[in-house]
């Protein structure tokens, strides 16, 4: 489900977790940060499968959704 430590050290080059979220954010892949402060990647983003959740569309209400 997730990339383990040493995968994201692997698929950013870098061992400290301050530089691998900066690594993450100039390859542009989406991430979270746990409450430790490692960063967390979905496997399934890089295996580019299209089952990861998609974001939810932004509440608008029903009189305006069929204009």
């Amino acid at each position: 489900m997730f990339l383990t430590e040493d995968e994201i050290g692997m698929l950013t080059g870098r061992k400290v977790k301050k530089l691998q979220v900066e690594q993450l954010r100039s390859m542009g892949i989406p991430f979270y940060v746990n409450a430790v402060g490692r960063p967390v990647v979905v496997r399934s983003i890089l295996e580019g499968r299209k089952d990861q959740e998609q974001p939810k569309p932004k509440w608008q209400p029903r009189v305006l959704q069929g204009a």
